[in-house]
């Protein structure tokens, strides 16, 4: 009897010993699942790195491509709820305003959520650190951030260099009708003012609004970038609307419809280059 309980004991140590040494092997806890439902914040999760721990995304996330590789839960303002239960998620990253019922409901179904829906670059940087934190990527997130913030100061400085340099009035148009532009406290004011621009709605107290036609006429911008993709050339555009002729922008053949969107309008890593190219536009010759 004896015997047999040393036996016993002798295997079920082994057996002990043989579980630890997987865990060791494999790993103390399961890698964490992501679900990402709006485009920037996937953006931020594979610039940090995470591309495995993305299991799901909204069908507008586009980029990276490998993001188009990834789980469909459903469209930005209305996710598939019961695909992201089948995903088992431990943390789904959202945005803002649109997505708020989905938000409430994911937290009534007592899942993590963390809402990411910055207004200034300053926000932005924190959201990156802040979602770092949450996956484990602090270095990364941190990294990332000083990266963004040298390559932006970098060009302002080029800008601030340009012989030519002058305080352009700029028109931002988010859409043409009904028209929408960009007003203060967006990150695109805040790029344009970056750039040694002046946004012509600056003024208006709401980061995204409608615009009167007759106040672009007025306020005589010397370029309009227009933040949608457009089968019609710039030139059309403007020719279609009355007292338009008479602005600089369009006098001069300063009206661009070449910016990828995305680059503008999107708060996540790729705002730099998006800067960028709002640069070239604004001091093309």
């Amino acid at each position: 009897m004896k015997t047999k309980i040393e036996y016993l004991t002798k295997n079920l140590i082994f057996l002990v010993l043989f579980f630890c040494c997987s865990i060791d092997v494999w790993g103390a806890t399961p890698t964490s699942r992501y679900v990402s439902l709006a485009p920037a914040t996937t953006e931020i999760l594979f610039a940090l790195g995470l591309e495995k721990e993305i299991v799901g995304v909204s069908s507008f996330c586009n980029y990276p491509p490998a993001a188009k590789q990834k789980e469909n839960v459903g469209s930005f303002s209305a996710p598939n709820i019961e695909n992201i239960l089948g995903l088992r998620p431990d943390i789904i990253f959202c945005t803002g305003m649109e997505q708020t019922p989905s938000v409430l409901e994911l937290r009534h179904l007592n899942f993590k959520v963390y809402v990411s829906s910055p207004a200034t670059l300053q926000e932005l940087f924190e959201s990156i650190v802040e979602m770092g934190t949450l996956t484990h990527k602090e270095k990364e997130a941190k990294d990332l951030v000083a990266e963004m913030k040298a390559d932006l100061e970098a060009l302002k400085r080029s800008v601030s260099q340009l012989s030519d340099y002058k305080r352009l009035k700029i028109f931002i148009e988010i859409w043409g009708e009904p028209l929408i532009t960009a007003g203060r406290g967006s990150f695109i004011d805040e790029l344009i003012s970056f750039l040694g621009g002046i946004n012509i709605a600056s003024d208006v107290p709401r980061s995204f609004c409608y615009f009167n036609s007759e106040q672009v006429i007025l306020r005589n911008p010397d370029c309009i970038i227009l933040a949608y993709m457009s089968k019609d050339a710039p030139e059309v555009l403007m020719q279609r609307r009355f007292g338009w002729k008479s602005i600089s922008a369009v006098k001069n053949g300063r009206v661009y419809n070449d910016i990828n969107p995305d680059l503008i309008l999107r708060p996540g890593p790729r705002i730099v280059q998006g800067a960028r190219e709002l640069s070239k536009r604004m001091y093309s010759s």
